[in-house]
């Protein structure tokens, strides 16, 4: 179901906002931005991406929700850098570049193993995300089961620790499923909307909403960790919200 799948959102961008408010993509000061001039396929940030494209063309089709992802994703990667429009448009030739074919995917891999040998666990994080990316849509194919784990080698992630985050989003879209019950007057409630708000008026609550609790703006203003995680859960209750009254307005 479209709503479920809208739950893991909020997680991908908290993951985003952990795990890379990172100079030159790695330890980067949020009050001293880089400006990038060269070719993304030798940054981290341009790998990132690269690879987002190889798992992304494993299903051979991007869904709404897949595509808000690398919305997000571009704007907060490119959010880091001083010539931040010039980089998000680059960013995403490259993503419609890399989508095209699977074969230099050893290649990207290796220059990002390069980059972070030193750093096992920024290497396991870039697999979750990547793996968060495959299983937007509430499937794991064989083919992007084969993708993920050929990347996993290539990063030489070991392989229970690759398992061992398969298993993780398994079991986070069963549990979700398990425990998913709002009506529509706790679906309004969350909103701080009522019944009688228009269309117009619903949607405008609900982006004032998620301005308030988008974890990236949180993160952004130093907020502790806590603080980012009830953020990212209120986001993820906002979205679900929205979608199920969406459902029901039929828009």
């Amino acid at each position: 179901m479209k709503i479920l799948v809208l739950l893991v959102v909020g997680l991908i961008l908290f993951i985003i906002a952990r795990n890379y408010k990172t100079e030159k993509f790695q330890n980067i000061n949020l009050k001293q931005k880089e400006k990038f001039e060269g070719d993304l396929m030798h940054h981290e940030a341009g790998l990132l991406v690269a690879l987002m494209a190889k798992v992304a063309k494993a299903d051979g089709q991007v869904c709404e929700l897949e595509a808000e992802i690398l919305k997000h994703t571009f704007n907060d990667i490119s959010s880091h850098f001083e010539n931040n429009d010039d980089v998000r448009e680059k960013l995403k030739v490259l993503y419609t570049e890399e989508k095209k074919s699977f074969d230099n995917t050893m290649e990207v891999c290796d220059r990002l193993l390069k980059l972070t040998k030193f750093d096992y666990s920024k290497r396991l994080k870039i697999m979750e995300y990547l793996l968060n990316l495959a299983f937007i849509d509430k499937s794991f194919s064989d083919t992007e089961r084969m993708i993920t784990e050929d990347i996993a080698n290539a990063l030489k992630i070991k392989a229970v620790d690759f398992e061992n985050i398969v298993n993780n989003f398994k079991a986070f879209y069963a549990n979700a499923a398990a425990n998913h019950s709002m009506n529509l007057e706790k679906a309004y409630e969350i909103l701080e909307a009522t019944s009688e708000d228009d269309n117009n008026v619903l949607k405008k609550k609900y982006r004032t909403l998620v301005k308030k609790h988008h974890p990236d703006i949180i993160a952004g203003q130093g907020a502790d960790q806590n603080i980012i995680d009830e953020a990212t859960q209120k986001l993820q209750e906002i979205n679900e919200a929205y979608e199920l009254i969406k459902k029901e307005r039929g828009i």
